[in-house]
């Protein structure tokens, strides 16, 4: 699968898409509210089929509703039935339920097999209008779905997604590391490569302290109050540009240089609670997606080591274990061997170690075939 981003051109017209965007917002509520009271009634999960069906009753007298066309009826429904379901497997690990979404937070709707066509000039028709795009690159393959979302500043923009699978092999260097995550440098390499993170939001705290400022101090639903979220909203959107930006090419400059990359598992959320902002504006869990995505195009592997296993205490020499040391060590000598260690240097080789030593065999052939292709 692959999915195309393109930013629709700002129009009179877009109005009917803003209008679509909250209606499938009340839709949205409506099955929420329908859930909640089935399940208060009955004690059981209503059946995605019997509502969609019962949405679909319910439609053909809204006028309102029928703005957003039945595919997309359909998603809302699908969306908040796998929502249900991943709550009650993983409920004891906090994962919450759905709830009432705000109209001015509800984002998008997707339409599946029909009710868009792509026309020439880069026109997208949807229902009766059509609607010009700016077209980045040419859209490969069977399209599966169009998603029209909005952003906080009111732009639209579609994601098509296909079929199309691009995979990208690069030259093979045999070389393979492993990487220890840490609050002062954002990537410590077993080989000796620290990668130190820019710390965006901490560069534009500055700014948004400002600009959150001004927002707070104007007067509630008035015009300046709306230049001044937008302004807000902006300086967000620049720390999140920036910060993506600086993943993928950090993702493609690892995956270009190794092609085995070895991480620990961490518990992120746990350190969040710890270090609160800091965590958030390293945004490792974001990082490590997009490493992945970049690795399979490219035929890498990136594999995760047990997040039990005492990387930073064990001496990378004679695996020696210590019985403690604290997060304020930062350079410890082994009593065993004598062999003085930097933290995060000797942690980073350990996951390199244990990583390599537990590598499966799915990846090993998978990089292999790589390799022959």
């Amino acid at each position: 699968m692959e999915t195309y981003k393109f930013k629709l051109y700002q129009h009179k017209k877009n109005k009917h898409l803003h209008r679509s965007i909250n209606a499938a917002g009340n839709i949205y509520n409506h099955c929420i509210a329908l859930h909640k009271r089935y399940y208060s009634m009955f004690g059981k999960h209503l059946n995605k089929n019997r509502l969609m069906k019962h949405i679909a009753k319910l439609r053909r007298k809204n006028e309102y509703w029928q703005l957003v066309g039945s595919q997309a009826v359909q998603d809302i429904a699908q969306r908040i039935d796998r929502a249900y379901q991943l709550f009650f497997k993983h409920h004891k690990k906090g994962v919450r339920p759905p709830n009432f979404r705000k109209r001015i937070k509800y984002k998008s709707f997707t339409l599946k097999q029909a009710g868009y066509k792509f026309l020439d000039n880069n026109q997208l028709k949807i229902g009766n209008k059509i609607y010009r795009y700016w077209k980045s690159r040419e859209i490969q393959g069977k399209v599966k779905t169009v998603t029209i979302k909005r952003n906080p500043l009111g732009e639209l923009f579609i994601f098509v997604v296909t079929d199309h699978v691009d995979y990208q092999i690069t030259s093979m260097t045999g070389k393979s590391a492993g990487f220890d995550f840490g609050l002062k440098t954002f990537l410590t390499c077993s080989d000796g490569n620290d990668i130190d993170s820019p710390l965006f939001l901490k560069q534009s705290l500055k700014r948004l302290k400002l600009a959150s400022r001004d927002f707070s101090r104007k007067q509630k639903r008035s015009n300046s109050r709306e230049k001044a979220r937008k302004n807000l909203v902006r300086v967000h959107e620049k720390v999140t540009n920036r910060r993506s930006d600086w993943f993928w090419k950090l993702a493609h400059q690892l995956t270009d240089g190794y092609d085995y990359l070895y991480f620990e598992t961490l518990n992120l959320k746990g350190m969040q609670r710890l270090w609160g902002r800091k965590i958030g504006d390293l945004a490792f869990s974001e990082f490590l997606k997009i490493l992945e995505f970049v690795a399979q195009k490219k035929g890498k592997i990136v594999s995760y080591i047990d997040r039990w296993y005492p990387s930073s205490k064990t001496c990378s020499s004679c695996d020696y274990v210590l019985d403690e040391l604290s997060l304020a060590e930062r350079y410890w000598a082994c009593p065993s061997c004598s062999c003085k260690h930097g933290r995060d240097t000797n942690a980073a080789v350990n996951i390199l170690r244990v990583g390599a030593s537990t590598l499966r065999v799915g990846d090993v052939s998978q990089l292999s075939a790589a390799i022959s292709a």
